[in-house]
């Protein structure tokens, strides 16, 4: 089977299982997992399923890239945090959904993983990616406001301070919180005094670099 026509199943999976916006499913269709996926994973790239990705860290599965990316409701044009790049995969649905004006500025922790995937994302034309090194935590306060913001690795004790405190008003901050066992996917909208938090069931993610389990 070739990757567009294994793209298109999964999209169809995807659709009978999530209710999510069709621009979502449009993204996950446009953005080719399997130049994303290293060679010993590749015959499994379109499985709806996480994949190692070298460094104890995954990329996460479509169903949760899908949920994710229509929980942070983003519109064309908007500036979007990343934390957590991983291999780029995440950052590149995103971008597809914030047309041609519209940035995702990702902080990775791990060197080689941010050169990877930043090589991987300018090849592929998602220049509207922006990838740093760095501490998730401390977000990239040089472009915020953020229109929005999420997470690819749990932190332990709730969205760090940071992310909250450089997206704007209104804006949404998807992600999972707690331990590795205990964790739970969040998205919180910010407000001036305290904000709004909804929570959105059990996962497992990979916890931020220097958590405690």
């Amino acid at each position: 089977m070739s990757p567009d026509d294994a793209r298109d199943r999964l999209v169809e999976r995807l659709r009978k299982r999530l209710d999510v916006d069709e621009a979502v499913l449009a993204a996950i269709g446009s953005v080719p997992r399997h130049e994303f996926a290293s060679d010993a994973t590749m015959e499994r790239a379109y499985a709806d399923r996480p994949l190692p990705i070298g460094a104890d860290q995954t990329i996460s599965a479509p169903h949760m890239v899908a949920l994710m990316a229509d929980l942070i409701d983003v519109s064309d044009g908007d500036r979007v945090l990343e934390i957590g790049t991983g291999c780029g995969y995440h950052a590149a649905v995103v971008a597809e959904l914030l047309g041609e004006s519209g940035t995702v500025y990702s902080v990775e922790y791990v060197d080689e993983l941010a050169a990877a995937a930043r090589d991987r994302l300018d090849r592929l034309g998602y220049d509207a990616v922006h990838v740093r090194v760095g501490d998730g935590r401390d977000g990239w306060s040089e472009h915020a406001p953020y229109d929005a913001a999420y997470l690819t690795c749990a932190a332990a004790d709730g969205i760090p301070d940071a992310i909250l405190d450089q997206t704007r008003v209104g804006g949404r901050v998807v992600g999972p919180v707690g331990r590795r066992g205990r964790q739970e996917l969040v998205r919180l909208v910010v407000q001036p005094d305290g904000h709004e938090r909804e929570r959105h069931g059990g996962v497992r993610f990979v916890p931020m670099v220097g958590d405690q389990e």
